[in-house]
């Protein structure tokens, strides 16, 4: 018997079904890394990040409004699927709390869509950057293709200190996937 649970297989089952398939997996003897998905224009992204984490067995993280945590039956919710309540506002500082996590954490994965909105944003928020710069861990790169429903993972990246042409050199990537709205995706 595989050492997937009931859920992962039910989920991983209906991801293929769907007609979804994915080119490599995430790193297996990386215990921290923080994980970009674009491009982001739509909240079907979820779903298809949901079902091709239950068919690799994999367990990342999201961050989530504090607010939202404190709704008992959506904060549990939440909770179960990996997301993590953060203050994000002007007061406090995100990058922060995140690389504190991560310092915190044996084992921890986090998801970060870096556009920061499912609209076409031609310039990425940094954060990402940030938190891997400060907690020194890699990126990792996915990508959701629709025309060809292929989930696409790059291999980890450890950043520098040379924003500016790592960030061009990390959204250039993406440029080769098509989003499920194009017109909203990267250019």
């Amino acid at each position: 018997m595989s050492d997937r649970s009931l859920k992962e297989r039910f989920f991983g089952w209906l991801y293929t079904l769907s007609g979804w398939k994915y080119e490599g997996t995430p790193p297996t003897d990386i215990k921290k890394y923080v994980i970009i998905v674009a491009p982001h224009t739509s909240n079907i992204d979820f779903f298809v990040g949901y079902g091709y984490k239950h068919l690799v067995g994999f367990h990342p993280n999201f961050l989530g409004k504090k607010s939202l945590f404190k709704i008992p039956i959506v904060g549990w919710f939440l909770k179960s699927i990996g997301g993590h309540p953060v203050d994000r506002s002007k007061h406090s500082n995100l990058v922060d709390q995140v690389v504190e996590i991560f310092n915190k954490s044996e084992e921890f994965i986090m998801t970060i869509t870096p556009e920061g909105t499912r609209s076409y944003s031609p310039k990425w928020k940094t954060g990402f950057y940030r938190i891997a710069e400060k907690a020194n861990v890699p990126i990792v790169k996915i990508a959701f293709d629709y025309p060809s429903k292929t989930v696409h993972v790059a291999e980890p990246i450890y950043v520098s200190g040379d924003m500016e042409k790592e960030m061009e050199d990390i959204q250039n990537h993406f440029k080769q996937f098509t989003g499920k709205h194009p017109e909203k995706g990267v250019r």
